[in-house]
């Protein structure tokens, strides 16, 4: 049975009148004893050696539930643990900075407040500085379900008493209506208009990209990943399997069929090595850049040293759009919007389960918030029967 171990104490060295910190029957001298600076070298060495009780299946050393860990160092172990498992094909996943995020409002109220006294009220606390700092509502109840998450995690390492996470599980989220909270606006699709207007303004790959995205009803990012050796052609609707999806951690399959039009768009661009993008920015000549000349020069001189990425990502993707539609002063719309105005016409023309099959959702209650209702249909019956 292993021993279990307590969290080193934050103690004063009076000779010096420095902090120090015994960790491993060794001493660490963190200079001047209750200065901001020495509290975050400790809480930087605890998380540290927090870290390094991990045996070798990954499993962290039970530790005695500390009665003096702080909300600022239960955080730091977390963080630790956050940069190892929100990883994707090695690269840090978007949720990292989600949670970055969400933490730090606990950080500039409670960061050292005891663990056992972070309560309910605590947590509403943090609740309304997310509000003064101009959250909307849903962004607010996603936040402080990551807290509840980053507590759970340490009931799991023994480092947060079971009660206190039992005692957080009882704030419920927002409601609409009921919270001074400002509430999200809602991802519409894009008018045809609109997107005819702003065809014309963007490079020819981030055109195919519109053309192609508004065809299918993929997402941005598989779009963007999109690579010759990923496509099954060899029916008369082509396969597409992203290398990488969104739901891939939860076992499920992602397949993007591709019809005789969007075909047609993608063609062209299958003339190159199986591994390498299909939508890959490329430099344009002077006829083909939709800028006037003047700003097409300052343009050339402010690149010069820059290199062609490898591909679009979804930033890039909704940059170009971006810049066009401010060039012809419309209101700039983002590519998730496609993804929405193909879901809404495939359920007006095909019906809901049609839609939730193409998008690829498991649940048509999700395709419901991705597919604007068809009010024309409704007016329609009941012009008849009503």
């Amino acid at each position: 049975m292993s021993r279990k171990r307590r969290i080193p104490a934050y103690r004063l060295h009076k000779p010096s009148g420095q902090t120090v910190v015994r960790i491993d029957n060794r001493d660490h001298y963190l200079g001047k004893h209750d200065s901001k600076a020495s509290r975050e070298k400790y809480h930087r060495l605890i998380s540290e050696w927090l870290v390094s009780l991990t045996d070798s299946t990954g499993s962290q050393t039970p530790v005695v539930r500390p009665s003096n860990l702080t909300v600022s160092q239960l955080m730091l172990a977390y963080w630790e643990f956050v940069k190892t498992y929100y990883v994707k094909n090695g690269q840090p996943t978007d949720e990292q900075c989600a949670i970055r995020a969400a933490l730090r409002p606990m950080l500039e109220l409670y960061a050292e407040i005891l663990v056992s006294e972070f309560g309910p009220l605590c947590l509403k606390a943090v609740r309304e500085q997310m509000i003064r700092k101009d959250l909307c509502r849903s962004v607010v109840n996603q936040n402080i379900g990551r807290i509840k998450r980053m507590f759970k995690w340490g009931v799991e390492n023994e480092l947060v008493p079971v009660e206190i996470h039992q005692a957080l599980q009882t704030v419920v989220g927002l409601r609409q209506g009921r919270t001074h909270a400002r509430e999200s606006e809602p991802v519409k699709p894009v008018p045809e208009e609109i997107i005819l207007q702003t065809l014309p303004h963007v490079p020819p790959t981030v055109r195919d990209m519109i053309r192609f995205h508004l065809l299918t009803g993929c997402r941005p990012g598989e779009i963007c990943i999109l690579r010759p050796c990923d496509l099954d052609r060899s029916g008369p609707v082509w396969c597409y399997s992203p290398e990488t999806h969104k739901t891939e951690h939860r076992d499920r399959e992602r397949r993007i069929f591709i019809g005789p039009q969007a075909q047609e768009i993608l063609e062209p661009r299958l003339d190159r090595p199986d591994d390498s993008y299909c939508f890959a920015p490329v430099r344009m000549s002077k006829s083909e850049d939709p800028l006037k000349p003047s700003r097409r020069k300052k343009k050339h001189r402010r690149s010069r040293s820059r290199t062609v990425s490898q591909r679009y990502t979804v930033d890039s993707y909704r940059r170009a759009i971006s810049r066009a539609c401010e060039r012809i002063k419309i209101e700039p719309w983002a590519p998730n919007q496609l993804r929405h105005s193909c879901a809404t016409f495939l359920r007006a023309q095909f019906g809901l389960e049609a839609a939730q099959t193409v998008l690829g959702h498991s649940q048509a209650d999700i395709t419901q918030v991705y597919a604007e209702r068809d009010f024309a249909k409704a007016q329609e019956i009941m012009q008849k029967v009503g």
